[in-house]
């Protein structure tokens, strides 16, 4: 098993195993249609994401990745800001302490192969719950009008749906 040590702007001396391969054996319940690296490519969060832990996951997921130092919504694919802030996660009771940053540093680590039962279970309820989102834009969009809830398809790609599909 190898170990992971964290020492960014949000956490020091945190350290997680990767217990499982690479974007391997995901929770059957957990089936994103996006991988970390695609996202990023795709452009999420303004390009503000990650951008002081990149050592901490494979260089390729940044070559190619979408990030600014400063929130750019100019940067996600559908144009238009679908984020809240993090204190606002805060607020809402969203963050984890072993994932500061929330879901997507989840969705990384655990793609990754970090596995941690009670948090790896809520975060995928809480997953699982946002697909909702993606039944509204089929049910009152034409398919593949992107114009049609942008902010909606935004916010589905910050969570591995593929709202380009829809």
């Amino acid at each position: 098993m190898e170990k992971v040590c964290v020492n960014d702007k949000m956490q020091s001396d945190y350290i997680y195993e990767l217990v499982e391969p690479v974007g391997e054996n995901f929770n059957d319940q957990f089936t994103p249609e996006l991988t970390p690296k695609e996202m990023l490519e795709l452009g999420v969060f303004g390009g503000k994401y990650l951008n002081d832990c990149k050592y901490e996951f494979p260089e390729d997921w940044f070559l190619n990745a979408k990030l600014s130092e400063i929130k750019n919504v100019g940067l996600n694919y559908f144009v238009i800001d679908a984020s809240q802030s993090l204190s606002e996660w805060r607020k809402k009771g969203w963050i984890h302490p072993q994932d500061p940053r929330g879901w997507f540093q989840w969705y990384c680590r655990y793609f990754m192969g970090r596995r941690t039962a009670e948090e790896d279970q809520r975060q995928i309820k809480r997953w699982r719950a946002f697909r909702r989102h993606a039944g509204a834009i089929k049910k009152y969009c034409e398919p593949y009008d992107f114009e049609c809830r942008k902010k909606q398809r935004q916010a589905l790609l910050h969570w591995a749906y593929d709202a380009r599909n829809l």
